[in-house]
């Protein structure tokens, strides 16, 4: 009997070196200050398509070029749910203990955000409110792990479609 390429080994070892590489990127921005930029944070996700897509094309090759497309699904999405639990721990530690102002700085730019786009004062106060229940460690951590599998699965889903290799029946 062949040995076939192992998909949870191929979805820890990318989702591994992708959290590296996404750890790396928002460190530079929370150091740069431009993490409370609107779109660069958005460029993680960019990082987490070339992971799955790297993934993929590893698990492919070490399969004798064929990737069935719910192999492809199953293993982007493994891979997202490891970097989403890596990043989301070393979003908590970072906030935690390295920079303690970073909540305070958002929950600022949120509550100038909502002054330039003319709210009163109650509706602003009740918005705060409900944004700091939401930013508690855990929920912060929950949520960031779930934003990861989720954006992973719909990613995987259409680059496994791009991807596949279905082995043919009779062989």
């Amino acid at each position: 009997m062949e040995e076939q390429a192992s998909s949870a080994r191929t979805a820890l070892k990318y989702g591994i070196l992708t959290s590296v590489a996404v750890i790396v990127y928002t460190t530079i921005l929370y150091v740069s200050g431009l993490s409370l930029n609107k779109w660069l944070p958005m460029l993680a996700y960019v990082i987490l398509i070339i992971g799955i897509i790297l993934a993929m094309k590893e698990f492919r090759d070490n399969n004798k070029g064929f990737m069935g497309y719910g192999e492809g699904l199953g293993l982007g999405s493994l891979m997202s749910g490891v970097l989403g639990f890596i990043a989301s721990m070393f979003s908590m530690f970072y906030v935690k203990f390295i920079d303690t102002t970073i909540t305070a700085q958002i929950l600022d730019k949120a509550r100038a955000d909502m002054e330039a786009q003319g709210l009163d004062d109650a509706q602003i106060d009740h918005y705060m409110e409900l944004s700091q229940k939401f930013s508690s460690p855990g929920i912060m951590f929950a949520g960031g792990v779930f934003v990861y599998i989720l954006a992973g699965f719909i990613f995987s889903l259409i680059i496994a479609a791009v991807l596949r290799r279905e082995k043919p029946v009779f062989e």
